[in-house]
């Protein structure tokens, strides 16, 4: 495949990627910096992320905690420094806060960045970036896959405005056997959504197009998987219980490994799944909406699945605001029928 040569020095994006990534972008000049510098900028992290943890042999505790009282391993604080310094070279990313650092901060760019602010397209592009930049960091000492979670929104605060209206981009950064990315996009009615997976050449540094449409739409699935998590609350919550026991009656294939991204990612390349991380009273939310439980509800619904709320009865996640960084959550997504069948059975 020919490749492309973009803003951001040593990663480049295929041809075929790129061509992929316009289907979804307006071509009238209101949206140019998502393929000049943001998308390849926050891809370069995701390569650079992915370097460090194949060369972290020492995965540690960092001797930090993030603000919500969340220890931190010297992969996270890393994970972290990546995302930030890729943003600093995106004019149209003007304010950003992550898991890590979850207070919404002004990016304060490079020089040669900022100079290009006063380009037509960064006066009316204003983005806010919301990430967790290392998800399942808890099962990285025994070297399973892990992942990032990004969302980009517009405006200068992803705070006090309709998810389903705002955020417009997520991508998923694979960590495991090979790196990849799952990118969605959603921006105009006239034009598709898209969701695809590319995946890093490590030779040549491109990121090439792996898997041009991710659905969550398959017809007829010879096989049916599910994806539990919080299993500790099924004590709490009988219909859980009730639900785990059917899947295994009707022979569904069980897919857990205590990650978010590679569950999620799971469903997305096998076209069926469903993932559940109900909440209790003794068991509460660990999923914070915002870096978390709003790009993945993207990812899937770009996929052609639903991602609902599970302590609002299965409303739609993105119709809800975030209001507060630390807000956090139940989730049922994936493929529609098996969404659906879930939230029967669990607010019957």
């Amino acid at each position: 495949m020919g490749s492309t040569t973009t803003t951001t020095p040593d990663i480049r994006l295929s041809t075929d990627l790129i061509s992929h990534l316009q289907k979804a972008i307006p071509q009238d000049g209101t949206r140019d910096s998502l393929l000049s510098s943001v998308i390849p900028s926050l891809l370069k992290s995701v390569a650079e992320i992915a370097r460090d943890l194949q060369s972290s042999h020492h995965v540690s505790a960092a001797g930090t905690s993030n603000i919500f009282g969340d220890d931190q391993l010297n992969v996270d604080v890393q994970a972290e420094a990546h995302i930030r310094q890729a943003i600093t070279s995106c004019p149209t990313i003007v304010t950003a806060s992550s898991e890590e650092d979850p207070v919404e901060r002004p990016v304060v760019h490079t020089s040669s960045s900022s100079s290009s602010s006063s380009s037509s397209s960064s006066c009316h592009e204003k983005y806010t970036l919301a990430f967790d930049p290392l998800d399942g960091s808890s099962i990285i000492p025994s070297n399973w896959t892990v992942g990032a979670i990004i969302g980009l929104w517009d405006g200068p605060s992803a705070l006090n405005t309709p998810p389903s209206k705002s955020q417009f981009l997520s991508i998923l950064g694979v960590f495991g056997p090979r790196t990849t990315a799952i990118i969605a996009i959603r921006l105009l009615s006239s034009l598709p959504s898209i969701c695809l997976e590319a995946g890093l050449d490590n030779l040549t540094q491109t990121w090439e197009l792996t898997r041009p449409a991710l659905s969550l739409s398959a017809p007829n699935p010879k096989t049916k998987y599910f994806s539990p998590a919080n299993l500790r609350s099924a004590s709490d919550i009988p219909q859980y219980a009730s639900l785990v026991s059917q899947y295994i009656a009707q022979a569904y294939t069980l897919r857990y490994s205590g990650g978010l991204v590679p569950d999620i990612v799971h469903g997305l390349v096998k076209g069926h799944g469903v993932y559940l991380s109900p909440v209790s009273g003794r068991h509460g939310a660990k999923l914070r909406r915002l870096y978390e439980l709003c790009p993945v509800a993207l990812v899937v619904e770009c996929a052609g699945g639903e991602a609902v709320e599970f302590e609002r009865g299965g409303r739609r996640i993105l119709e809800r605001e975030v209001r507060e960084t630390d807000e956090r959550g139940g989730v049922v997504c994936g493929s529609g029928e098996a969404v659906a069948e879930a939230v029967g059975r669990l607010f019957a």
